[in-house]
């Protein structure tokens, strides 16, 4: 991580390694505002329909035999059913949320894996906006389930709190109910894609970016620390695939605790 500290001179005004402000990419400015289009809302689009497309062209002649594309397909589908909606929500409510959790799980890892395919090698939910606004679908859902199962707001509070509690702990415990369930749970939720995607292209840009900066400079001394710069940066890439693969269950794994956790009889 010594490359991380250096600073080499480029052109007039740059430095390395880069700032968060590197990863500010306005496509286009939108005019009469003071906002801009940017490369990783491109991104976004470009996913919506890499993943209508997929799913269109691997199930558009579903069979009883599937062929390659869909079983492919159906391995994923299958996954996100059983390894995230059936397990953590249960046999009898999970198949109505298998849609929304699948829909999660594929969105957020083609995002995520933007950061090592060529061509994109930016991860759309390095972008902070981007997580809050898949944890805001989560938590609306997640509050909206809870609130018809217990049938009013006051049976839904009281459901966060562990029956057997005496009277006089109760307000305390209902205050850090509440902020767990409104305040750290989503903030963390959100936070927690947002950094490991941050950090992961952070080191990817410092080894294989901060390599050729180091080549650039034409010392042989700082040449020769160029090459293992990149093959650190080549296993860091690997690594971060399975990073990026990691979040994306965890995200989806995670909505669907709390969905389970809100049709749970005893919340």
């Amino acid at each position: 991580m010594a490359a991380v500290g250096l600073i080499l001179p480029m052109a007039e005004g740059e430095h390395f390694p880069p700032t968060p402000g590197s990863f500010w990419q306005p496509l286009f400015a939108i005019p009469g505002t003071d906002y801009a289009f940017t490369r990783p809302m491109l991104l976004i689009a470009i996913s919506g329909v890499v993943l209508a497309v997929w799913l269109w062209l691997t199930t558009r002649h579903a069979a009883v035999v599937p062929g390659r594309g869909q079983w492919y397909t159906e391995q994923v589908y299958n996954f996100a059913r059983n390894g995230i909606a059936r397990d953590m929500i249960g046999s009898k409510d999970f198949m109505r949320f298998v849609p929304f959790l699948f829909s999660l799980f594929v969105f957020i890892l083609l995002n995520n894996l933007f950061g090592v395919i060529p061509g994109f090698q930016n991860p759309t939910m390095a972008r902070i906006g981007f997580p809050i606004g898949l944890t805001l679908i989560v938590y609306v859902m997640y509050h909206w389930v809870g609130l018809r199962k217990a049938g009013s707001i006051g049976a839904y509070l009281g459901g966060l709190l562990p029956s057997g509690l005496p009277g006089w702990i109760k307000p305390m415990i209902m205050f850090l109910e509440l902020i767990t369930f409104f305040i750290t749970r989503p903030l963390t939720l959100a936070l927690r894609l947002f950094g490991n995607m941050f950090a992961g292209h952070m080191l990817l840009v410092v080894f294989i970016v901060g390599g050729w900066y180091l080549f650039k400079t034409w010392d042989p001394a700082l040449m020769a620390v160029a090459i293992p710069a990149w093959i650190l940066g080549a296993a860091l890439t690997a690594f971060e695939a399975l990073v990026q693969f990691l979040q994306a269950y965890v995200f989806a794994l995670l909505a669907a605790s709390y969905l389970g956790g809100a049709l749970a009889d005893e919340h």
